[in-house]
């Protein structure tokens, strides 16, 4: 597993876009102009992105391969790697104490405007906020799922996990989820955009 410091090798801050398949034939500083000119603002809406929390490109461990997701929930940070030393980095949500997801999935189900069905461990745990949910709450802007979800399986089982967008732009880089992954809806959408089925994703 590995740490923060053998993932980030730099905080090098540019913005990203495409991937780059093959940085030995492409001009890396206009690559590096496109993929600036390509993400998401610091706005969500009429709130203020906290600078941590920007979409941006960062250097990682060369070694990392193109295409996957990795999650550092100690940063509140989601990774994507675009190039081979390079990952766009996201701030999210993590799951509050006792309900942390790490491991290594695969994104096997993508949803735009996605609808929710709380747990049944959710349920059990706070009745009051979730038992009027039990038979589902249809996507829209007031669902607590956002604009996007990313489903994560393990060994073709839905593990119940999801990247997904919020209501709540306040709680990102916070620890308070039920074990998700919340992204600001405009930066779940940028991910969801660039990420296929079959991505492998890391929690560490």
């Amino acid at each position: 597993m590995l740490s923060r410091r053998q993932f980030i090798l730099s905080a090098s801050v540019f913005s990203a876009a495409p991937a780059l398949a093959n940085t030995e034939t492409v001009d890396l500083a206009s690559w590096k102009e496109e993929l600036i000119a390509s993400l998401p603002g610091n706005t969500e809406g009429r709130y203020q992105i906290p600078e941590p929390y920007w979409a941006k490109l960062v250097e990682v461990n060369l070694s990392l391969p193109v295409g996957e997701i990795h999650i550092l929930p100690q940063t509140k940070h989601l990774y994507y790697t675009v190039a081979p030393g390079y990952a766009i980095r996201y701030g999210c949500a993590i799951g509050s104490e006792g309900l942390a997801y790490f491991g290594t999935g695969i994104i096997s189900r993508k949803v735009e405007w996605p609808s929710w069905t709380p747990t049944p461990e959710m349920i059990e745990r706070d009745p009051a906020a979730y038992e009027q949910y039990a038979d589902g709450m249809p996507g829209g802007p007031n669902n607590p799922l956002g604009a996007r979800a990313l489903y994560v399986y393990e060994n073709g089982r839905d593990t119940a996990i999801r990247v997904h967008g919020t209501t709540n732009p306040r709680s990102i880089g916070s620890a308070s989820s039920n074990g998700c992954f919340r992204m600001y809806n405009s930066h779940v959408i940028d991910l969801y955009d660039r990420v296929p089925i079959g991505t492998k994703i890391h929690a560490y």
